[in-house]
């Protein structure tokens, strides 16, 4: 056998064993998909439709504390309401008693007393009391609201840090594959000997290069897609076009500054804290009890039992520095929540403003990224093609497909901020992502 033949000999068994190894890790492959894949109609349809900002948000809301605990808040205020009208401001309570001198004389004398005791509202309690309720109902959906803002604030910072890793992946991606067809030109070249073995040197050392920019740009994007995952709960497609998933630029003027979640939310715990200024006000005394009881007794084994019907009022004593320290705490509430109304309402203003002006800047960044990447597009086709026709040297043709990948990725970098800047400018003007 001539040493032609047993090489090709060993090529044939070695592409049978390749293609052997192939199918079997194809094999592995689609029984591990199969075991891991959650069954039913969801993966179905997580491969089709991409995760938007919405589901995410969505997503996150229902697995934060504040959003399981609503209802029982909600619960919880409409029964102070109901309380709030009630005709006393406690329950009553029912009094029992019996006296016998059966441990001492032991002459009979006995005595059986049954009654209800009620509390009475305090002059302007009740008034106050269902004042408060109301002011509390409100806050809650208030409060749910704004924590509805501040969830929707962190799911689009990981959101869009997950769009920078996904264009930084796919950036990588077109310029490794373009480093890869220029090292296969300088390759074939090379062993025509119109290029020395330096080029080829070269050539392999970008491609080696951007396998290692590629190799970390996925790495930021698996952390990027784990971070999302762990605020919604679900993972987002590997692959999906960013400009559909961005959020339309918002309307500055239908969004008054006076509607915004955050400040809506101080007003109404400011209103809470000036109904319970007016309630405490009220209550500078405990609450009045109104008895009515009947006596059932006698003096002496033998006598006849005598009944008797008691009515009474029991008044405690007021003011004193328990009610003092309950005042001085409710006024001191509502003083810092309405400083910190005002503090939120200036920075607020001031971050609207930040939030507009760097969507104006992020759009005029954005036409001369792109204006840069068309001009770069052009120029590597021009050296391209001089290069092929051994018209420009290899670092050269290097340079200029490095300025290429870099406009094109600072331009897609640049969609995606712009896409980020308009969502930080609806998160300013109290807007939930859609």
């Amino acid at each position: 056998m001539t040493p032609r033949t047993r090489t090709k000999a060993r090529l044939q068994r070695a592409s049978v064993v390749a293609a052997m190894a192939a199918c079997s890790l194809a094999t592995q492959a689609q029984e591990a998909t199969a075991n891991t894949a959650p069954p039913g109609p969801v993966s179905a349809a997580s491969a089709t439709n991409p995760l938007s900002l919405r589901q995410a948000f969505d997503a996150a809301w229902a697995r934060q504390p504040e959003a399981m605990g609503l209802q029982a808040r909600r619960d919880a205020a409409r029964a102070q309401q109901r309380a709030a009208k009630a005709w006393t401001p406690e329950s009553g309570a029912l009094e029992l008693s019996n006296k016998t001198d059966r441990l001492g004389s032991n002459q009979g004398a006995r005595e059986f007393e049954v009654g209800v005791a009620v509390p009475l509202w305090l002059p302007g309690e009740r008034s106050s009391s269902a004042a408060l309720a109301d002011a509390e109902g409100t806050a809650t959906e208030s409060r749910a609201t704004a924590a509805q803002l501040r969830v929707a604030a962190t799911v689009r910072e990981a959101w869009w840090q997950w769009q920078r890793a996904r264009i930084e992946v796919e950036t990588a991606r077109d310029q490794l594959a373009n480093t890869r067809l220029i090292a296969a030109d300088v390759a074939r070249r090379t062993k025509a000997g119109d290029l020395a073995r330096a080029d080829q040197h070269q050539a392999d050392g970008v491609v080696a290069s951007a396998e290692a920019s590629m190799a970390q740009a996925e790495a930021g994007l698996a952390a990027a897609r784990q971070h999302l995952r762990a605020l919604a709960g679900v993972a987002p497609a590997s692959s999906g076009a960013s400009d559909a998933l961005a959020e339309p630029a918002p309307d500055a003027a239908a969004a008054e500054l006076g509607s915004h979640a955050a400040l809506q939310e101080l007003k109404d715990r400011a209103a809470v804290a000036q109904r319970s200024v007016e309630l405490t006000a009220t209550q500078s005394r405990a609450n009045p009890e109104l008895t009515l009881a009947t006596t059932r007794d006698r003096g002496a084994r033998g006598d006849a039992s005598q009944q008797t019907i008691t009515l009474g009022i029991r008044i405690p004593f007021g003011a004193g520095p328990r009610f003092d320290a309950r005042s001085a705490n409710a006024r001191a509430e509502a003083a810092e929540i309405q400083a910190q109304l005002a503090l939120e309402r200036e920075r607020l203003a001031a971050e609207r403003e930040a939030a507009r002006a760097r969507v104006e800047a992020s759009r005029t960044q954005l036409m001369a990224a792109e204006r840069r990447a068309q001009l770069a597009r052009e120029s590597r086709g021009f050296f391209d093609k001089s290069f092929r026709l051994g018209e420009t040297d290899l670092p050269t043709r290097l340079r200029i497909e490095a300025e290429a990948a870099d406009a094109e990725r600072q331009a897609a970098r640049t969609r995606i901020e712009l896409a980020s800047a308009i969502s930080a400018w609806r998160q300013a003007l109290g807007l939930l992502p859609q």
